[in-house]
């Protein structure tokens, strides 16, 4: 897990320093490497970042004099820049909005739609809570829905023989892409939830409060648990679908990948500005990205896809760029 204690860990650097990060991507003074120059910018998902960042350190050895920029404002704030053309590239961990992508119409911006990866949203508690062995998606929804601000604080309201003391709520703030999947996937409407819990759109501070905290629930990236999973305690979750009959599952990567950790298993995204791609630096980071996503994801805390997703990425992001003047320039 060294890219992950890195990522998360710069991650944390770059929100106290005010939400974004220079990754040493620039290096114009090695010697060596592509003669590639120019700069990328991007912005977005805390959850994508540590992909993101590692895939941007490993580009580095091939790109030495291109400078790489990473901001970290949440997936909705990511999308807030990109729609605007202020950055290149965004990272999201759920699809695009309806009325971000008209702000994007506006502006005269299309983009790319890119998997780049999977997650598993995954709820935690303190390792000193013994009452909690599984919990349903309706016991999860009865926690959060926006008619449990101030009616339910108590653990004994959402099962009886749970003990009679205080619910401690953690969850992502409101512009993250994990709230908005969170709240759909739970609640039932997306940026539906109370209000009074504990918001944060750094994870790691979400688990600084669950691992310190005995009455505390919270929810992240499955990343940001498996690096912590010594000091949290992850539940399994059912989600009562009589079909599959599975039960409460554990995410990990193996029920991420077939769909049994239903419903919180979720695609990660980057997207890629069309005016961007005008450029080759941002062309050959794209294409390294795809190449190389599969296993950072994996070195990380998140789920691959399978090669032949990447594949047509790949194809895809290709296809996207052929008519811009970079494309026609290498033909």
């Amino acid at each position: 897990m060294l890219y992950l204690t890195s990522s998360i860990s710069r991650l944390g650097a770059a929100l106290a320093l005010g939400g974004t990060l220079l990754l040493t991507a620039c290096g114009g003074n090695q010697e060596g490497g592509s003669d590639l120059t120019g700069s990328i910018q991007i912005d977005g998902s805390s959850t994508v970042y540590p992909i993101t960042e590692a895939v941007a350190e490993e580009f580095r050895a091939e790109a030495p004099k291109v400078r790489v920029t990473v901001g970290v404002s949440g997936s909705g704030g990511g999308f807030k820049k990109f729609s605007r053309g202020e950055i290149d590239i965004t990272n999201a961990s759920r699809s695009i909005k309806e009325s971000e992508a008209a702000v994007a119409k506006e502006n005269s911006i299309t983009y790319l739609e890119l998997p780049v990866a999977f997650d598993g949203l995954t709820v935690v508690v303190h390792p000193e809570n013994d009452w909690v062995k599984d919990i349903t998606v309706a016991e999860l929804k009865k926690m959060w829905e926006p008619a449990a601000q101030g009616k339910i604080k108590k653990w004994n309201q959402i099962r009886p023989e749970w003990p009679d003391k205080e619910i401690h709520l953690y969850g992502a703030g409101v512009e993250s892409g994990t709230y908005d999947y969170f709240t759909e996937a739970i609640v039932g409407e997306s940026h539906a939830s109370r209000g009074d819990y504990t918001a944060s759109e750094d994870d790691n501070v979400l688990v600084q409060g669950v691992s310190t905290d005995p009455l505390a629930l919270g929810f992240f990236g499955y990343a940001y648990y498996e690096e912590n999973k010594a000091k949290l305690k992850a539940i399994p979750v059912d989600d009562q679908n009589e079909e599959n009959g599975k039960g409460a599952i554990m995410p990990s990567i193996e029920t991420v990948k077939d769909g049994t950790y239903a419903p919180l298993s979720r695609p990660l995204f980057i997207y890629v500005n069309s005016k961007a791609v005008a450029r080759p630096e941002v062309v050959e980071f794209v294409n390294f990205y795809l190449d190389n996503a599969g296993a950072l994801s994996e070195e990380v805390g998140y789920i691959s896809m399978p090669d032949e997703q990447y594949e047509a990425q790949k194809k895809k992001f290709q296809e996207f760029a052929a008519g811009t003047p970079v494309a026609a320039a290498q033909q």
